[in-house]
Order: C-alpha cells, then sequence, then structure tokens
C-alpha cells in the first residue's frame, strides 16, 4: 500500500514550489513534474527511456499509432531544458526505440535536440546498445558524476549511488474512492530508479520485484502530478 507523505516528510525531502528535492547517496536531485532529474550542483538534467520514434516501428510492423510520440516527447525535453538550463544532459538509455530509429528522426526532431544543450551523455540501453556517432556527445554503458552512477539497467548487485532507468516505475494510491496511478521516481536514498519520458511508454507497478527487490529498507514513490509531485511510501512487503 502507498501512503502519502507529502505532509510528513523525512529531514532528507524537501519541497521547492512544485519539485520534490532528494538526496540520493550524498548528492541533491530536484525531481521535476515532468519525469525529469536536476542535479543543481552540477547543473545536469537527467531523462530516462524516450523512446524516440516507437510509434514508427509499430506502424513498420502494422500496429497504427499516432506518428507524433517524438515530437511530444522532444517538445517535453525542451521545456525543461529551458527552465534548469543544464550544462550537461544525460539520457538513461533506450533513447530510440530500435536501431533504425534514430534515422528516422526528420530534420525537425534533430535539429530540435541541437539546441538543447551542447554536452551530451548517451547512456547504452537495451533498445539502443550502439546510439549513433551523428548525435554528438559521449555514448557509455555507464557514467559517473559526483556520488552517483548512472547506467541504464539497474545492476544485479546494489551499488550506493546508482541512479537507472529500465523500469518504467509507476504507482497507485487510493483517496475518497478514487484510484490514480502515475509515472514515479523511485528512491531509498541510497539508488534511484526515474519514471520513463517518452510519449508511448507503459510502466511497472513499484511493487512488483523487478522494483521492489532493488530496496533493502522502506522507500518513496515520487508521483507524477499534472503540475507537481507527490511523495508516496511503500514499506517493503506491503
Amino acid at each position: 500500500m502507498l501512503t502519502d507523505r507529502t505532509a510528513d516528510s523525512p529531514p532528507e525531502q524537501l519541497a521547492s514550489g512544485d519539485d520534490v528535492i532528494i538526496d540520493v547517496h550524498g548528492e541533491t536531485l530536484l525531481l521535476d513534474a515532468c519525469g525529469a532529474a536536476f542535479l543543481p550542483r552540477h547543473r545536469t538534467l537527467v531523462f530516462a527511456d524516450l523512446h524516440f520514434e516507437k510509434g514508427s516501428s509499430y506502424a513498420r510492423s502494422g500496429q497504427l499509432l499516432p506518428p507524433y510520440d517524438t515530437a511530444a516527447t522532444l517538445l517535453r525535453m525542451a521545456r525543461a531544458v529551458a527552465r534548469h538550463r543544464p550544462a550537461r544532459v544525460i539520457a538513461l538509455g533506450d533513447s530510440f526505440h530500435d536501431a533504425a530509429a534514430a534515422d528516422r528522426l526528420d530534420g525537425a526532431a534533430r535539429d530540435a535536440l541541437a539546441a538543447m544543450c551542447g554536452d551530451w551523455v548517451w547512456i547504452a540501453g537495451n533498445h539502443d546498445p550502439a546510439p549513433p556517432a551523428w548525435l554528438g556527445g559521449l555514448v557509455a554503458a555507464e557514467y559517473r558524476l559526483g556520488g552517483l552512477v548512472f547506467r541504464h539497467e539497474p545492476g544485479a548487485a546494489f551499488e550506493p549511488g546508482e541512479v537507472a532507468g529500465h523500469l518504467h516505475p509507476c504507482a497507485s494510491v487510493s483517496k475518497w474512492g478514487r484510484r490514480v496511478r502515475r509515472r514515479c521516481f523511485v528512491s531509498d536514498g541510497l539508488r534511484m530508479v526515474l519514471p520513463s519520458f517518452g510519449a508511448y511508454t507503459g510502466g511497472l507497478d513499484v511493487g512488483e520485484a523487478a522494483i521492489a527487490a532493488l530496496f533493502a529498507g522502506p522507500f518513496h514513490a515520487y508521483m507524477l502530478g499534472p503540475s507537481r509531485v507527490y511523495a508516496m511510501r511503500r514499506m517493503p512487503g506491503a
């Protein structure tokens, strides 16, 4: 069961307007309601699981979806970049839905990416193990910054400071007879999983073993609302 913690937050968790600021392994992260995380000390903005061109990938197999997912995702990214003005952007893998997705980006999409930030770190994911070189920036299996290590998939062995994507976490809460399900960040203060940012990505409930087993003790799900982040606490086994 998830319980609302916005009115009874632990000391390391602070509100800043519509955002939540948390500590992960000694580093301060601002959790943006759009689903990105910002590290003020390092001027670094982090996105996970963009899945560009998922709609066109499905269309190629006969599953027709509106072909606007990449444009919608890029627009939300551009707004986050304009707000935080990062010196660096880290994309935590699965930025492209398949190996040919980057080639399907139109000129407007490529221009939008180029206009966002000059210093990119592209983490290789299971959908895009070899992001194209023309994107610019650094392509890596993982990236270390301060007390954190950024990778696509959470490691099998616990490593403090791990920040990952891949699992597309979501959480549900019931209140006043209404059940709401939202994408969310998940953290226990030692490691964190980001929500998927792509327009057409689904989600895995934080109670599922693939997510819950990452944390030895209590953890928080930081649910994305329309304009703010809501901190919810889940006890293991609940």
